[in-house]
């Protein structure tokens, strides 16, 4: 049984047409749905993770996993820990679980998360959930 490659966390997409944000989000959701079907709930994040990264890469997208997100206090450059599951096309940023239901405290990470970054939008995904659109929730930042 032959295994599929790993693609590198980090890809490019190499159309010279920049993408609009919804355009970006929308081969975001549709990729989710695409890997939930294929492996449905049940799995750790990380399994989604991976398959997503190449979900998106093979639509083309520059996907960066687990990029570190410093926090900036009085001029100097923190590093706390914080990464960022996904970063699609450097403009959407994606977090992804693997829970029973999603909490008020994933909402707040995401829009942490747009503030720290100073992103517009960001996409807080539960795989573990019977049909994968109940577990997408869009939120925006409102710089």
């Amino acid at each position: 049984m032959n295994q599929p490659s790993r693609e590198p966390a980090s890809c490019t997409r190499d159309s010279t047409r920049p993408l609009d944000i919804n355009d970006i989000s929308g081969a975001i959701v549709d990729s989710a749905v695409k890997v939930h079907r294929a492996l449905g709930p049940g799995l750790l994040e990380s399994a989604y993770q991976g398959c997503l990264v190449y979900e998106l890469h093979k639509r083309g997208h520059k996907v960066e996993a687990q990029k570190v997100l410093p926090v900036w206090y009085d001029g100097v450059k923190i590093d706390v820990g914080y990464r960022l599951d996904l970063l699609v096309d450097d403009a959407v940023i994606v977090e992804l679980k693997a829970v029973s239901e999603l909490e008020p405290i994933h909402e707040a990470q995401i829009l942490t998360y747009l503030k720290l970054s100073g992103k517009k939008l960001g996409l807080l995904m539960n795989f573990n959930v019977p049909l994968m659109k109940e577990g997408i929730k869009r939120m925006a930042n409102k710089l």
